[in-house]
């Protein structure tokens, strides 16, 4: 049991990246289902609605329960929040254009191709917010 507790300390804010990017993609999923299959909106219109409401859940529980944020002035919450919605921006428009890759030249499944750029985003925003966003959070 010791050991399970040094591994789960040592590795926590990977665990709680990998559960919380799991919960955040199944957002996206669902957010991008809804709108693309049932109101029959384009990609185009699903994919920037679930990436918003998959950037505002990743956010919060990034700040609260992954990274353990510690700022508290409006002067750091305020950069804190634009350095992870910039990065989210700077991944979500990658995002889009393997998803445009996927459907529109390839004319495969905007489904698994909107799962397929779920990964890239996931990982790069990781390393992101470890790296940049939550790496000083004293303030």
């Amino acid at each position: 049991m010791l050991k399970f507790k040094t591994l789960f300390t040592k590795y926590q804010a990977i665990l709680l990246y990998a559960i919380f990017g799991v919960l955040t993609t199944i957002v996206n999923i669902i957010v991008f289902f809804l709108f693309y299959n049932q109101l029959h909106t384009g990609h185009n219109i699903a994919y920037i609605v679930a990436w918003f409401w998959a950037v505002l859940f990743a956010y919060l529980t990034n700040r609260v329960w992954v990274f353990h944020s510690k700022n508290s002035t409006p002067a750091a919450i305020t950069r804190e929040i634009w350095q992870f919605y910039l990065a989210r921006i700077l991944t979500g428009i990658i995002g889009y254009f393997i998803l445009i890759v996927g459907v529109d030249f390839l004319k495969q499944d905007a489904n698994i191709w909107n799962i397929i750029q779920n990964v890239f985003v996931i990982v790069s925003n990781f390393v992101l917010s470890k790296l940049i966003i939550f790496k000083r959070s004293t303030e």
